[in-house]
């Protein structure tokens, strides 16, 4: 299946969290919190402004993004966990980086 988010949404997958501590500690699964750094799927085509003109994202599919702990929907899409957000809800571009896939 494809999904086309609307307007001034994005798809985003969440990258993997840590595994250990600085420490070496190993963290269970039970334990972890839901990482906010993660990586655009999808987006939507823009947002349109007072006048009607469509104002089109900052980001786009493969950009490296943080995110608000509670930001999102939490979706399943071909079994896979996403998330669908707002535009305003990411709170930057991580660059330099190249996004790791979340393990299965």
């Amino acid at each position: 299946m494809k999904f086309r988010p609307l307007h001034d949404r994005v798809v985003v997958r969440r990258l993997n969290a840590e595994e250990k501590t600085a420490g070496g500690i190993i963290i269970p699964d039970t334990a972890k919190e839901k990482p906010m750094e993660g990586e655009i799927i999808a987006a939507g085509p823009g947002a349109r402004n007072d006048a009607g003109q469509l104002v089109p994202l900052d980001v786009k599919a493969g950009d490296r993004i943080l995110f608000g702990k509670w930001s999102g929907t939490e979706v399943k899409i071909d079994s896979e966990e996403l998330l669908i957000m707002k535009e305003s809800d990411i709170m930057g571009i991580i660059e330099g980086t190249v996004a790791k896939k979340k393990a299965a």
